[in-house]
């Protein structure tokens, strides 16, 4: 297939909604609840089938949780560097998300009786404030929102890989789609936009995250003038398997930890209480108890695998039973939780930073809006557990609906005129990499993956943030020798080149902040510093130079 002329299709609609997860679906479904048209396009489900609960302050479990205390642990969790705005959107409708999930009929765990969930303590957490569903919630949340989006009329077009925004002097204005494996090409013009299509988690390599989520939500929003922040900061999940082999990568969870379950190091002491004494895995936020994870291996006091023992046969039958896809999948491993613990080292997983949002998750750029792990500000310097679920419910419900409000303003005022804008100017970034030589970036891709994995994980300093520069400026001068001679190879390279771009960002930043807050921890700058109290962000007219940038 050979660069197209004259063979893109054009398709329209009121609000396009970008990704396949819960923040996708949740915006479709609320902009179309308001009467609008709106298409769903996506490759894949992202990492929203893998969530494991959501919190939201019912006050089911323990009568004292409420928002208010809800709002303190996310500004405790983020270090203050939370956007406010976000942060009380999110804890005043979380609960309503629980609500509206169970009329969908989401099967949550529910107390004898029926009428209150059951609701577990995740770390970060004051209380236990995280409903779940013990088969599996990612998947239950998300085929009752993707039956809820068929029955609105939510026209779905998946299997699509998302080339690019189309975007000009008026703001956004649709996007490009390619079926793999064809020659098929949609413009689908918009009057507004939602990227929901997840945050940065496989700019790392050994990431937690499905492959689709490297940046191309952020890297896309970049190039049509949105501002992106909070890019220093990514979290590394604590619990993550390393053994038993067959189960490695996966996510243990750190609800288990709040029931009881224990983590010892190579000589079987319960080393959390020396560094959270009394609570030991209980009340600590994430990134702080991957910290303490990470130094026990580091100081040697691991396991040789490279690993801490994850213990949960001290649970009741009843508690351990409850995280029904966990067990199954060690018990196929052949390693029963109820009689042997399971080895376990952080990894990365979460990105804090992402599209600069307000709290009707509008970026400031026309007729573009972001939800879910896509946009930032909400979790300020690192994510309480349990916080990643309710933002795609809460944030992707907003964004629906202001999308749609800002689609019907448009289409009134007459804004996007027919053929304003080329179909073929959707195609401009690619056509730049047009070659008559085929050429393969994964392993560009890979040394990416490597390089942040390297200089910017857990530990950095200024020397090594520096050879990680060094390094990602060789990277990008071997990829502008590269070609392409027909469309999915441009694509790749373009992909390639979204990719550094936001790794440089994520360096850039993370060289600029000098101290150590949360998930950005610096061992040439320790502490944390006040004067370190405002966001890092980049706009493309500053290129990849970050600019200080208050907190609302």
């Amino acid at each position: 297939m050979t660069f197209p002329a004259g063979r893109i299709r054009e398709v329209r609609t009121d609000v396009l909604v970008l990704g396949g997860g819960m923040a996708a679906y949740r915006a479709a479904i609320a902009a179309r609840e308001t009467g609008v048209g709106v298409t769903l396009a996506y490759r894949g489900r992202g990492a929203s089938p893998y969530v494991i609960g959501f919190n939201a302050p019912l006050g089911h479990a323990d009568g004292q949780d409420n928002p208010d205390a809800y709002i303190d642990d996310m500004v405790r969790g983020g270090y203050g560097l939370n956007d406010r705005r976000l942060v009380r959107r999110l804890a005043h409708d979380a609960s309503a998300a629980y609500h509206e999930l169970r009329a969908l009929g989401v099967p949550f765990a529910m107390q004898e009786g029926g009428g209150k969930a059951m609701q577990r303590h995740l770390s970060g957490n004051s209380h236990a404030r995280s409903v779940y569903v013990p088969e599996g919630t990612g998947r239950a949340v998300i085929d009752a929102l993707r039956r809820r989006a068929r029955a609105l009329g939510v026209l779905e077009k998946g299997g699509e890989k998302i080339v690019g925004l189309l975007h000009g002097e008026a703001g956004v204005r649709g996007a490009l789609l390619w079926k793999p494996h064809s020659d098929e090409l949609t413009l689908v013009r918009a009057a507004a936009v939602v990227m929901a299509m997840g945050g940065l988690g496989q700019l790392y390599a050994d990431s937690t995250y499905p492959v689709d989520v490297a940046g191309d939500a952020c890297a896309m929003a970049f190039e049509a003038g949105a501002t992106l922040i909070d890019m220093e900061f990514m979290q590394f999940e604590p619990v993550v398997t390393v053994w038993p082999p067959q189960c490695r990568g996966m996510e243990m969870p750190t609800a288990m930890l709040g029931d009881g379950a224990q983590l010892r190091n190579a000589s079987g002491e319960r080393f959390m209480l020396r560094y959270n004494p009394p609570h030991a895995e209980r009340h600590i936020e994430k990134a702080r108890m991957a910290l303490c994870i990470q130094r026990e291996i580091d100081e040697g006091r691991g396991l040789p695998e490279g690993g801490v023992w994850f213990d949960a046969t001290l649970l009741e039958p009843h508690q351990r039973e409850s995280y029904v896809s966990h067990c199954a999948r060690l018990r196929a491993a052949g390693v029963d939780p109820a009689n042997q613990p399971v080895l376990v080292a952080p990894a990365a997983h979460s990105a804090m930073g992402g599209v600069s949002i307000d709290d009707s998750g509008w970026t400031g750029v026309p007729g573009l809006y972001a939800a879910g792990e896509a946009a930032g500000g909400v979790h300020g310097a690192s994510r309480i557990a349990g916080n990643g679920c309710s933002d795609t419910l809460v944030f992707g419900a907003v964004a629906g609906r202001h999308a749609a409000d800002a689609a019907m303003a448009r289409n009134a005022a007459r804004e996007l005129a027919p053929g304003d804008e080329p179909a073929g100017a959707a195609l401009v970034p690619l056509r730049r990499w047009h070659g008559p030589t085929a050429s393969d970036p994964a392993p560009l891709k890979k040394r990416i993956r490597e390089v942040l994995a390297e200089h910017a994980g857990i530990w950095r300093s200024a020397e090594g943030l520096r050879r990680g520069q060094a390094g990602l400026r060789e990277i990008g001068a071997r990829l502008e020798e590269l070609r392409a001679a027909d469309l999915p190879g441009a694509l790749a390279l373009l992909e390639t080149e979204r990719m550094a771009r936001c790794a440089a960002m994520v360096l850039a930043a993370a060289l600029a902040r000098a101290e150590s807050r949360g998930a950005h921890q610096r061992t040439d700058f320790p502490d944390g510093d006040s004067r370190w109290l405002t966001h890092l962000s980049f706009h493309r007219d500053g290129g990849n130079l970050p600019r200080e940038t208050p907190i609302h």
